[in-house]
């Protein structure tokens, strides 16, 4: 359902656009989340445009973020759009930069993340990194530290595959959880929401 929600469009063209999606805003309707969503935004800004419609799966969203994530996202305004852009994210030929606050400070300026991603057994809300590499989903995430302030340190992340919450979880498997975090890192709660912002689309 188009509701008249504000965007903050950083592009568009005749094919797709890029939201800059604030933190908060949920991405797409769901159990519990029914309206006031992202999709339905783009869906009262797209409402006289004949060749998108919200409810197609065909066309809208190419990926997500979490809902206390901010940051871009691509939104596919046709079909064939919808097609090449999901074929680009299955070949690993996009390129999707974070910035992360994470509590610690890690000693190498550049590192990489191996490890599946999977359901934690003991909380089904959390994902969790797998000991057995035959569960959970391959996930690899690479970082490079910006900034080391005292306790926290600011770092880039580049993922090389797209799972639920991977780099929340592969930080705090390294032993750096995000600042903010309050699934993962709940005792550390000194800001509303996670300090991860998708920052560059390629």
């Amino acid at each position: 359902i188009p509701e008249d929600i504000p965007l903050d469009i950083v592009y568009e063209d005749d094919v797709l656009m890029v939201v800059n999606k604030p933190a908060g805003l949920v991405v797409h309707p769901g159990c519990g989340n029914t309206h006031g969503t992202l999709i339905n935004a783009v869906a009262w800004h797209l409402k006289d445009n004949p060749d998108f419609d919200a409810n197609d799966p065909q066309v809208g969203l190419v990926h997500r973020i979490d809902k206390n994530t901010s940051g871009l996202l691509v939104v596919a305004k046709t079909a064939h759009a919808k097609a090449f852009l999901g074929q680009q994210f299955f070949n690993k030929t996009t390129r999707r930069t974070y910035n992360a606050l994470v509590w610690g400070i890690p000693k190498e300026d550049n590192g990489t993340v191996v490890g599946n991603i999977t359901r934690n057994p003991r909380n089904r809300l959390q994902m969790t990194v797998s000991d057995d590499d035959s569960v959970g989903k391959h996930a690899v995430t690479h970082y490079h530290v910006l900034e080391r302030m005292c306790y926290v340190a600011l770092v880039e992340c580049n993922l090389e595959t797209g799972r639920t919450h991977q780099i929340r979880v592969h930080m705090k498997h390294m032993g750096f959880p995000l600042i903010g975090d309050h699934l993962y890192n709940p005792d550390m709660e000194y800001i509303t929401r996670q300090a991860l912002h998708s920052h560059r689309l390629q």
